[in-house]
């Protein structure tokens, strides 16, 4: 049954990942940078976000890649992802100031994630279990897995999330685990949410916010 599951996980993940972006708009990091003034007050100048520490955390998007910012925000201002901060700004860009953006931010270096800091060494342990091994007894698959190696992210559908803040990542976990977030490709993040306890989203929210975050390869390579 677990190796069922765990060829089945892979498989639904690469057709995801094979898929075609044909007809993806460019963007132009210079107007980007223009386009993003409205983006500072959460995420920051230089896309690092904000962890507030028992409040709202904003995400790291410097690093991230280009595609993937892109459909978030298309989400947004679809309607398909919400958040009443984000659809106001995300409507208010048309879809070359949103490839604009994405490319932007995908091309700025990546900074450090914040909390974790005061979690305790079992806790950490456990984080970095599921992180990187995954925890078979409760059908957890690792996350790495989708993430990619060092979970520093895997193509244009799985965002890297090592170094991301500890409060973005435990509050999507939540958000997935609760089906206030359903945007994810055939329900992969929903399914393996759900199967987390609440002690694991803290514990592997931690631990990913403490790991250092990479540069998105894609965007070095052109």
């Amino acid at each position: 049954m677990v190796k069922y599951i765990s060829i089945a996980l892979v498989m639904a993940g690469l057709s995801v990942l094979s898929a075609s972006v044909q007809g993806e708009m460019q963007g132009d990091a210079k107007r980007g940078a223009q386009a993003a003034a409205v983006c500072i007050a959460c995420h920051q100048a230089d896309g690092g976000g904000k962890h507030i520490e028992g409040g709202e955390s904003w995400p790291r998007l410097a690093g991230l890649n280009a595609t993937y910012i892109a459909k978030q925000l298309h989400d947004f201002k679809s309607g398909n992802r919400s958040n009443a901060s984000m659809e106001p700004f995300a409507s208010m860009l048309n879809e070359q100031q949103i490839a604009d953006v994405a490319a932007y931010y995908s091309q700025l270096p990546p900074t450090p994630g914040q909390g974790g800091e005061e979690v305790d060494e079992v806790l950490l342990q456990r984080g970095e279990t599921i992180a990187l091994h995954g925890d078979w007894s409760a059908y957890l698959v690792s996350c790495k897995s989708c993430h990619g190696p060092d979970n520093q992210g895997a193509g244009t559908v799985f965002p890297g999330i090592a170094g991301q803040h500890a409060g973005y990542i435990e509050s999507q976990l939540q958000a997935w685990k609760g089906g206030t977030r359903n945007n994810d490709p055939q329900d992969l993040m929903g399914s393996v949410a759900r199967r987390t306890s609440d002690e694991d989203v803290r514990a592997v929210a931690a631990w990913l916010a403490n790991q250092p975050p990479a540069a998105n390869q894609e965007e070095l390579s052109q």
